[in-house]
């Protein structure tokens, strides 16, 4: 990797921790090809991306943004998954260290907040935005539907009385 490349990679690194809300710092520890393969497709279908880069490139892209404080962790062989949904890349990590032993999760940060791999968990725990806004606009929701079935009910219940009354009538 020549010297253009390099400072092309850490001006990536640097636009991509700019836009995001969590970093997640793993450990490969030889992971396959098909693995690698499978861990970024999940990334990607979940909204978060997944980079593998030299710490010392890493490193520098860090500095001056919001992440400096992770900068202990990029210690090895090690990756950033980041989302811009603060649940996504740590809830794919954490799975996906669930499937293999040679995945490890470090520890991470979500803006100036270091988490450590509890943090990483607990994090991934949470429900995701997309998650969070549908309980939302059901909890909207749910009023007016129950105030509709309520001002709904005495017509019914009169169209019913009217409709056993009629019945009465025509037998």
């Amino acid at each position: 990797m020549d010297r253009a490349q390099k400072s092309e990679l850490v001006a990536e690194l640097k636009q991509t921790l700019s836009e995001t809300s969590v970093v997640v710092v793993t450990r490969n520890l030889g992971l396959t090809v098909a693995q690698s393969t499978a861990l970024r497709t999940r990334m990607r279908e979940a909204g978060a991306g997944y980079k593998v880069a030299k710490n010392r490139l890493a490193l520098i892209a860090i500095e001056g943004t919001t992440y400096a404080n992770i900068s202990d962790l990029l210690t090895g062989p090690t990756a950033l998954a980041t989302s811009t949904d603060p649940v996504a890349a740590a809830k794919v990590a954490v799975d996906f260290a669930k499937t293999t032993d040679r995945f490890e999760i470090v520890g991470g940060a979500m803006g100036d907040t270091i988490l450590d791999v509890n943090g990483v968990r607990a994090l991934a725990a949470l429900p995701s935005l997309d998650e969070l806004r549908a309980t939302i606009v059901g909890l909207v929701q749910a009023p007016a539907t129950k105030l509709a079935q309520l001002a709904n009910a005495p017509a019914a219940k009169l169209a019913r009385v009217f409709g056993a009354y009629a019945a009465k009538e025509d037998a």
